[in-house]
């Protein structure tokens, strides 16, 4: 059974890191592109990165270019989202997400993934 668990979320402070992990089971994620997300309370879900099976890259928002990465361990089966120099506007529940269309790449649009986790929140205090 494919599962995506989220953990890592808290509360921080501005200025703060935080390191966000998503272990999947029920299938290997280094065959498929991965996404990070947020969705703060009252707002449209955001798409922040995506890593396709080759290791690539794709920056979904400007917002937190230079500050969030994404990276990937294939012997844990989990994909990571580093987050540096945290700003209030940050706090939302991150979400980590699977298209299980492989070779494919990084999709365009959120709905273009598959499958999704339930999500860890994220707090960033002022």
């Amino acid at each position: 059974q494919l599962q995506l668990v989220e953990s890592g979320g808290g509360l921080v402070q501005s200025g703060g890191s935080l390191t966000l992990s998503c272990t999947a089971s029920g299938f290997t994620l280094e065959n498929y592109a991965m996404g990070w997300f947020r969705q703060a309370p009252g707002k449209e879900r955001e798409g922040l990165l995506c890593m396709d099976e080759n290791g690539g890259v794709t920056n979904y928002a400007d917002s937190m270019k230079g500050r969030f990465t994404i990276s990937r361990d294939n012997a844990k089966n989990t994909v990571f989202l580093l987050m540096n120099r945290l700003k209030p506007e940050d706090s939302a529940a991150y979400h980590c997400a699977i298209d299980l269309n492989a070779g494919n790449g990084c999709p365009i649009e959120p709905l273009e993934y598959d499958s999704w986790g339930q999500g860890t929140q994220v707090t960033v205090s002022s």
